[in-house]
């Protein structure tokens, strides 16, 4: 078994809501394959979270489009899946919310298993968030907020369920179908105390006295070994998260002590015109050099003096290609922070090009960044918009929902950027209320 001892520390210390106390944390990663084949997100929908009143939806499941076809994640059995989708929207508009919610989902799943040291696959970088219901009516902060998610894991595809206040798991429930199969087998159903087990467990010895608070699917990937639920819990861990908009979040670099990927690293970082030709870690002073060879000659710079773009690379591209590699699903607020243009470009370049991404990564993350909000980067159902309605509550919905004055969908050949900024979206940047202070001076 390979050691993961730097990083697991860290692991502990996330969870924990500790920090290790050095101006950048290296971790070297070592050679590990999550199982289990494919592992991708369908849908994933929640209410009553933040500032999300109601039932909000968010597919990776393609479209019936005509563009960008051969950047899609394919299954014979089952519909296509996108390989990206970024949210967009004004500050405050629920982008980081949206992220945090299905961060939220996965780490109440997660980190019971990782307290106890259950863990069957390496985390990565994974933020607890707790729950918080949406307060901005008199009803709301009362209700449980639920989550609902759709995934696919080797050749079977689920759907896990959760409803939960701070005091208890109101309701929970797991049912799996193969791909491309019609009718889906329920594996528990929760509601309250009450649990009800499908086939595949009720034929075993399972324990259903399970502490209100932890979910029941925590509660058997720790207790047993069913296949199944093992399947499942790898899904979960799986999942990369990482919140660009916190500093601490960019000095954490984690490496690996593989020769090819480092090769592939110092190509990618070669690629979008950052001249490093060797990167090493001086164990006597714990400092990060970076290598550049100029005229032949090879000099080492403290990883300190170097750009904050560049750290910011350092920081992002390493998890990114562990991603790709493994087929993970990576969860990013803010990945554009820091990063020039072309260099967000060339990332989301990797997602969608299938002779890189074989594994079927996902991507999702939020931006600020208009450049990219371009018909030859993304198909429209991949870009999405969060904004606060009358009720100040965020609602989300992506570019091929929105609908024009005469009924049809905005055409695939429009330049997104413009139109966004023309207020067309309903995300409005607030660009011509600025215009108008003016008015007001």
């Amino acid at each position: 078994m390979p050691k993961f001892e730097f990083y697991i520390e860290f692991v502990k210390n996330i969870f924990t809501k500790q920090h290790i106390k050095v101006d950048f944390n290296v971790f070297w990663w070592y050679n590990n394959n999550t199982g289990g084949g494919v592992i991708m997100l369908c849908q994933f929908s929640f209410k009553n979270f933040m500032s999300y009143k109601n039932e909000t939806v968010f597919d990776f499941q393609a479209a019936n489009l005509t563009e960008h076809e051969n950047t899609l994640i394919v299954n014979d059995k089952a519909s296509p899946l996108l390989p990206v989708s970024v949210v967009y929207g004004p500050n405050g508009g629920g982008k980081t919310n949206l992220i945090r919610a299905l961060s939220c989902l996965i780490t109440t799943v997660v980190a019971p298993i990782h307290e106890l040291g259950k863990n069957r696959c390496p985390l990565i970088f994974q933020h607890r968030i707790t729950h918080e219901p949406f307060v901005f009516d008199g009803i709301s902060k009362d209700e449980p907020t639920e989550f609902n998610i759709y995934f696919r894991t080797g050749e079977n595809e689920y759907r896990y369920y959760i409803a939960l206040t701070k005091e208890q798991i109101v309701s929970e429930c797991l049912y799996r179908k193969t791909i491309g199969g019609k009718k889906p087998a329920m594996i528990f159903e929760r509601e309250g105390e009450e649990i009800d087990l499908g086939a595949s467990l009720s034929k075993t010895d399972v324990n259903k006295d399970v502490n209100p608070k932890m979910p029941y699917l925590s509660f058997i990937a720790i207790t047993y070994n069913f296949p199944k639920i093992v399947e499942v819990q790898k899904w979960f861990e799986a999942c990369i998260i990482r919140n660009y908009a916190n500093p601490i979040v960019e000095r954490d670099i984690i490496l690996s002590k593989d020769e090819t990927f480092k090769d592939n690293f110092i190509h990618s970082l070669n690629d979008m015109g950052i001249d490093i030709t060797d990167y090493k870690l001086n164990k006597e002073d714990d400092e990060f050099l970076l290598q550049r060879t100029v005229s032949e000659e090879k000099f080492y710079l403290s990883f300190e003096k170097e750009s904050d773009g560049t750290k910011k690379i350092f920081a992002s591209l390493p998890i990114l290609m562990i991603a790709l590699k493994e087929g993970r699903l990576v969860i990013v607020d803010e990945l554009d922070a820091k990063l020039h243009p072309k260099l967000l470009r060339y990332i989301i370049s990797l997602f969608t090009n299938r002779d890189i991404n074989k594994k079927g990564a996902q991507l999702i993350f939020t931006s600020h960044d208009m450049s990219t909000m371009r018909n030859d980067v993304f198909r429209r159902d991949e870009i999405w918009f969060a904004a606060l309605d009358d009720e100040h509550s965020s609602e989300l919905y992506s570019l091929y929902d929105i609908r024009k004055e005469d009924g049809k969908r905005i055409n695939h050949t429009a330049s997104y950027d413009k139109q966004y900024l023309e207020g067309r979206y309903g995300a409005d940047p607030y660009l011509q209320t600025m215009l108008n202070w003016e008015e007001r001076l």
